[in-house]
C-alpha cells in the first residue's frame, strides 16, 4: 500500500506524514475484538529501512507491534510509548514484540540507533489519527475537517 492508497494522508488536517518520508509503504494497524491494535514491521535484507515506513493507527490506544529482522545485520528499534521509550534488540533473522501505549493523536517517530546505517539509521513513524481532547485544543478559528 502506498500513501495515496490510504485515505486522509494527502489533505489538510489528515494524517499527512505519509507524504513526508517519501520511501516505502504505508501500513495500517488492525484492531482486534479485545480493542488492541496489531501490526507487523519488517527490516528487509540489505535495504536499511523499516517496512512499512509509516504505520497508521486509526485512533489512540494500545498497539502490539511485531518487528521482524530479515537482514543479515543486527538492528534495533527504539519505540515510543506514552513519552517513554522501549528498546528491542534484533539480531539478524530474529523477531521481537513490543506493546506500546500511544494515548494521543500525532506523529511518533522511531528508529534504529545501532551503528550509522548509511548515515541516517532506520527511521519510521507511527501516525495516530484522531483529534486532540478539548482541554488540549488551542483557541483558534474552526479548521477544515475531512
Amino acid at each position: 500500500m502506498t500513501a495515496v492508497d490510504v485515505p486522509g494522508l494527502d489533505k489538510q488536517n489528515g494524517v499527512t506524514l505519509g507524504r513526508i518520508l517519501g520511501r516505502g509503504t504505508v501500513g495500517q494497524a488492525e484492531e482486534g475484538p479485545d480493542g488492541v491494535m496489531r501490526a507487523t514491521i519488517r527490516i528487509p535484507e540489505d535495504e536499511l529501512v523499516y517496512e512499512p515506513g509509516i504505520l497508521v493507527m486509526p485512533h489512540a490506544g494500545t498497539l502490539e507491534l511485531t518487528l521482524i529482522n530479515d537482514d543479515k545485520n543486527t538492528h534495533c528499534a527504539v519505540l515510543p510509548s506514552n513519552g517513554d521509550y522501549m528498546f528491542i534488540w534484533l539480531v539478524n533473522h530474529s523477531k521481537g514484540t513490543a506493546t506500546l501505549e500511544l494515548d494521543g493523536p500525532g506523529y511518533y517517530w522511531y528508529g534504529s540507533r545501532s551503528g550509522n546505517d548509511e548515515g541516517r539509521g532506520l527511521t519510521a513513524a507511527i501516525v495516530v489519527g484522531g483529534d486532540a481532547p478539548p482541554e488540549a485544543r488551542i483557541d483558534r478559528p474552526p479548521q477544515p475537517r475531512p
